[in-house]
Formats: structure tokens, C-alpha cells, sequence
């Protein structure tokens, strides 16, 4: 495994508003696919969160099948979603979804305490 994005993916990960998580429940369940906000935080971690907990279908998916992938700006990237349950890492996302998307309303739902267990680390495959 990778666990290193590349300065071009980092800058694409950055910049772009919405990607695409595709998971499965199983490795022969059919593919899902679900738009969710991405940041990098200061340490150059790709990290992502759910906002509507941990019931949402692709983070319980991400749960039982790590390794998922990415649809951004034309790219895939095939990643492992690893628990970032830490307090350096769910504080950098937190900092760098505000500032990431600092005009969205939905921004404060992104920092209610009961979704910051769901933030999660994604490493390259």
C-alpha cells in the first residue's frame, strides 16, 4: 500500500468541492456511490467525515469494506479508509472544513459532536 498522495493529488483533493466515494457493502455487493465534502488538513491528510452520522449508508459500507474509491475532476483514486479517531486528526478536519467550505450553511453540521467519531483517514492503495 501507498499511504502517500502526490502533490498533484493533494492540490485536486483541496480544491475540489464535492468528490464521489464509491463502496460496497461486501466485495460482491454492487458498487455505491455517494458525494461527500473531502479535505487535506495542514499534515497533508486526506480526510473525510459523514455528517449524518454513523448510519449513513457508505460510511457503514467503508466500515465492512475499507477499501473504496475516489471519483474527482475526471481522476479515480483507490484509497483505504483507515479510522481517524484521534484527536490530531478529527481537529484537522474539523479546522480545514472550515475553512474549506467557510460559505456553506452546512458547515456546522460537519462539527456536531456526535459525527466526529466518523472521521476517517484515506490512504492511497
Amino acid at each position: 500500500m501507498i499511504d502517500r498522495f502526490s502533490p498533484s493529488d493533494l492540490e485536486l483533493l483541496r480544491d475540489g468541492e464535492e468528490v464521489e466515494i464509491e463502496t460496497r457493502a461486501a466485495p460482491d455487493a454492487p458498487v455505491h456511490r455517494a458525494v461527500i465534502w473531502i479535505v487535506v488538513d495542514v499534515a497533508d491528510r486526506v480526510l473525510i467525515r459523514t455528517w449524518k452520522g454513523p448510519g449513513t449508508r457508505w460510511y457503514r459500507e467503508v466500515q465492512a469494506q475499507p477499501d473504496c474509491r475516489l471519483h474527482v475532476r475526471g481522476r479515480v483514486l483507490d484509497v483505504r479508509a483507515v479510522a481517524a479517531s484521534n484527536p490530531e486528526r478529527v481537529e484537522g478536519y474539523s479546522e480545514a472544513v472550515q475553512r474549506k467550505y467557510a460559505r456553506s450553511r452546512s458547515t456546522p453540521s460537519m462539527l456536531e459532536p456526535h459525527v466526529l467519531p466518523t472521521t476517517l483517514e484515506l490512504l492511497l492503495r
